[in-house]
């Protein structure tokens, strides 16, 4: 009877102690949550409650496994597996706490600074930091997992020995990565790019969505995604469009006949620009900035407060002066001309070898009889 009894008391107090306690620490985790709504940590550590009970639970289990006298011929092989375990929960519960207490630190930072740079910047911080402990934590719960074996133990000794020489070979072969992993702290605080930024990479306008420590996403605006490694942005140029500050000057370009009312034009412009709510009101302008033989080049300049704001402003502007042009002002559009040429004042028409020698034009034909 007692080899029956004393199993189960063990095991099941093991199981019912950590009940308790887990429920226990849920429900003052609870009461401060209620009480501190202005700080999101608390709900966050709630989060950690299953490693947490997985580690209660496996370190009584852990203590009290001699006492229980069960499987005795398989006592090092239980033991084994729940010092593994243990090991494991320990790991991610550490990484749910680190986890916690990141985004407490970010979501403060957040609620007191309005700047969307600077939130976009530790923002991509953040995420860098919790990439890197989750990694470190990852691999010494690993390293500490292995050496609970004891012929990983033994092998410790000649793996430091010649731990020189396969850092050398590891850095050789793993050369490309190391450089994407210290481009991507180099990322995050060098501030060159951050989450939410609005970048023109290799000709595409995007989004970034997600940086790691490896590579780079860009979310462009048709709802591709372009990854990239990081080191790309550390050794070639790029467009941010979201550094500094976020007002923007867009461009509008039309080829128009030589005849276009310009000066109707800017009234025109001034008009489309009022009646648009993207547009911020700091400026406009039009010009006329190049000509060739059949058309002039008209550009206009319209601000916004933001990049999807400019791209608004332009698409209106383009499409609202072109309907314009056609309903009020159809021979200012560009046309291709297959009238006759008109002849220069005084009818001359210089000769092909640009010589002096001219003939008049519209001369009436000589007539009589040639001697």
């Amino acid at each position: 009877m007692e080899n029956v009894l004393r199993p189960l008391i063990v095991v099941g107090g093991a199981v019912v102690l950590t009940l308790l306690i887990g429920w226990a620490t849920d429900l003052l985790l609870r009461k401060a949550d209620a009480r501190h709504s202005e700080t999101p940590l608390w709900g966050l550590l709630r989060r950690g409650r299953v490693p947490y009970q997985l580690v209660l639970c496996t370190g009584l289990l852990r203590g009290s496994y001699d006492q229980a006298e069960v499987l005795l011929g398989h006592r090092v092989a239980v033991g084994q597996i729940l010092s593994l375990v243990l090991i494991g929960s320990t790991a991610w519960l550490m990484v749910r706490i680190a986890a916690a207490i990141v985004q407490t630190s970010y979501s403060r930072y957040a609620r007191v600074h309005h700047d969307a740079a600077r939130v976009r910047r530790v923002r991509t911080q953040v995420s860098l930091i919790m990439r890197v402990v989750t990694a470190i934590v990852g691999v010494v719960a690993a390293a500490a997992m292995l050496l609970t074996f004891p012929a990983m133990r033994a092998a410790g000794a000649s793996l430091l020995a010649s731990a020189g020489i396969l850092g050398i070979v590891a850095g050789v072969a793993a050369q490309s990565t190391l450089a994407n992993m210290f481009a991507g702290l180099q990322i995050a605080f060098g501030d060159m790019v951050r989450l939410g930024d609005t970048v023109v990479v290799d000709g595409e306008w995007g989004t970034v969505e997600e940086i790691t420590l490896t590579f780079l996403t860009v979310r462009t605006w048709d709802e591709r995604r372009i990854t990239m490694p990081v080191s790309y942005f550390t050794s070639n140029p790029f467009e941010n469009w979201s550094r500094g500050t976020p007002e923007m000057t867009g461009i509008v370009y039309w080829h128009l006949d030589h005849s276009a009312p310009v000066e109707a034009m800017r009234e025109r412009l001034r008009d489309i620009l009022r009646e648009c709510p993207a547009w911020d009101g700091r400026a406009y302008g039009l010009v006329v900035t190049d000509s060739t033989p059949t058309t002039i080049q008209v550009r206009a300049l319209v601000t916004a407060k933001d990049s999807d704001d400019v791209w608004t402003v332009r698409v209106a502007v383009r499409e609202q002066m072109i309907t314009w042009l056609t309903a009020e002002h159809p021979y200012a559009l560009p046309r291709v001309n297959t009238a006759d040429a008109v002849p220069p004042p005084g009818g001359v028409i210089p000769s092909q070898d640009g010589a002096a020698t001219a003939r008049r034009l519209h001369e009436p034909p000589r007539t009589g009889r040639g001697g």
